[in-house]
């Protein structure tokens, strides 16, 4: 990694203390800055004053049961290209869901692999640091403009707002050129442990409505029945 990526600052938000230090101590060791907090109120003024590189969200915070998403809305407020993961007990869809259309980058249940933790914020922190730079020429696929270094999707001229991973399982997809992506290829597209068909499918039709919500026509997103997903080219 390099020297610019280690330096960044990471916000913990975490009310169990031994878990917040177990998340600094791990993130300290590759060197990284933090700042930690264990409320919602704590967690906004601090960041106010020094606002980070990237966020570290739980869920439940003290007696507020959704506090972390409260403070996703107001971080975003503050800084609508902030990246926010979360990482709670959580781990019902519906709470996972929530928490990426609020705008979250990704959304981790507990217990987590602090070592699988370290690369996903450093491949976040890589994301947003492309998307700031000047952008290089979307990959264009007729209608379809995806740009997977600074996560921007559009049709038919349209933003499209995905998240990380939606945005890499669609560029599986459609770099297959008409083939078929397979769900094993997909799921290690999420970066995720444990990925099954069915969460596959619920990403698709995540994106699938997104798409339609721009487009009520999109029908480019096609499964192959046990084997994975295609896109369709468009009829000329």
């Amino acid at each position: 990694m390099s020297g610019k990526i280690l330096n960044n600052l990471i916000a913990i938000v975490e009310d169990d203390p031994d878990q917040r230090q177990n998340y600094e101590h791990a993130l300290r060791k590759r060197h990284y800055r933090v700042s930690s907090y264990g409320t919602r109120q704590q967690a906004l003024a601090g960041i106010k004053e020094q606002m980070p590189d990237l966020a570290i969200l739980d869920v439940m915070l003290t007696d507020e049961f959704d506090g972390g998403f409260k403070l996703c809305s107001e971080l975003l407020q503050l800084n609508p290209d902030l990246p926010i993961i979360f990482l709670s007990s959580r781990s019902d869809e519906i709470d996972q869901v929530f928490g990426l259309r609020l705008g979250a980058w990704d959304y981790q249940t507990k217990p987590v692999s602090l070592t699988l933790l370290a690369e996903r914020i450093a491949a976040l922190l890589k994301v947003a640091s492309n998307r700031k730079q000047q952008p290089p020429e979307p990959d264009l696929y007729g209608d379809l403009e995806l740009d997977i270094e600074r996560v921007a999707v559009s049709w038919k001229t349209q933003r499209i707002s995905l998240t990380v991973t939606e945005c890499a399982i669609l560029d599986v997809i459609v770099s297959k050129e008409g083939g078929v992506a397979s769900y094993d290829e997909l799921a290690k597209a999420t970066r995720q442990t444990l990925v099954t068909n069915n969460t596959v499918n619920t990403h698709i039709r995540h994106i699938r409505r997104k798409f339609q919500d721009a487009d009520s026509m999109f029908d480019q997103l096609e499964n192959v029945y046990s084997a994975g997903y295609r896109w369709k080219e468009q009829a000329s």
